[in-house]
């Protein structure tokens, strides 16, 4: 399928790696020139490189954190007048619900939350003066069903979820649409951190761990990036445009729920 997005920009946050960086190559491989973010210089170039050498599309990178003002602002600077925002950051680590601190909600919410609306913020105004534009917002399956060891995520993810509900339907007139993409567990960094917790708290290995996961998700295996990616593709795509607000979950069936 053509998607129609060959020479629109997107800027892709945390795409060094995961599943940022399949919807980075997903969108790259649809024609798209990209504006890449992530912390650490070294991975996003390597990324960058390879999306050029594969697709032949225009990557400018920008090694920052997006969660400061002054990162967000580097990196904004970088991506003035993209057609398609992608954001996407790392989950805030497990725990107890008797060990979060302020401190520990503050840190998620800036990641997961707020930074993803300062960016839409940002924004969303040139996409709505051209008449076209489409946002994917990277959250979690617990935005669905509360994972009870990640309750930070939950918090801010879902903080998230409500801003976009009502946003999404104030841009939706002037062609510009915003969607959630909910991930189960993928194959990425983020599930090693994940089943390393495992492993220490039940003592078992990491073989196990994982097969012990994947024994409870009905497609029984992991989810890939590159899967990922182009499901993110296709809601950038022009034939997606009906698609609003919607909070669309990628978990192999994991999630237990009728709607």
């Amino acid at each position: 399928m053509d998607l129609g997005i060959r020479g629109k920009r997107a800027l892709v946050c945390a795409s060094s790696k995961g599943l940022g960086r399949g919807c980075a190559e997903a969108l790259a491989e649809a024609g798209v020139d990209l504006v890449l973010n992530a912390r650490g210089a070294e991975a996003l170039e390597a990324t960058a490189a390879s999306i050029r050498d594969r697709f032949g599309v225009a990557v400018v990178t920008m090694a920052a954190d997006v969660t400061t003002d002054a990162g967000r602002a580097q990196v904004l600077a970088a991506a003035e007048g993209v057609d398609i925002l992608v954001t996407n950051a790392g989950g805030p680590p497990p725990g107890l619900w008797s060990d979060w601190t302020r401190d520990d909600f503050i840190r998620a919410l800036d990641a997961n939350m707020l930074t993803p609306i300062a960016l839409m913020k940002a924004l969303l105004p040139g996409m709505i003066a051209k008449g076209w534009g489409r946002v994917v917002n990277i959250t979690s399956q617990s935005v669905k069903a509360p994972i009870p060891q990640l309750g930070l995520s939950n918090s801010a993810r879902a903080g998230l979820t409500g801003y976009v509900a009502g946003t999404s339907r104030q841009v939706a007139p002037h062609g510009v649409t915003i969607n959630n993409l909910l991930p189960g567990i993928h194959d990425t960094d983020r599930a090693v951190a994940l089943d390393g917790g495992v492993v220490k708290a039940e003592g078992i290995t990491m073989e196990e761990a994982r097969a012990k996961r994947a024994a409870a998700i009905p497609a029984r295996r992991y989810g890939t990036a590159a899967e990922f990616g182009a499901a993110c593709a296709f809601l950038c795509s022009q034939q997606a445009g009906f698609i609003v607000g919607q909070n669309i979950l990628l978990d192999g069936g994991a999630t237990n729920a009728t709607l």
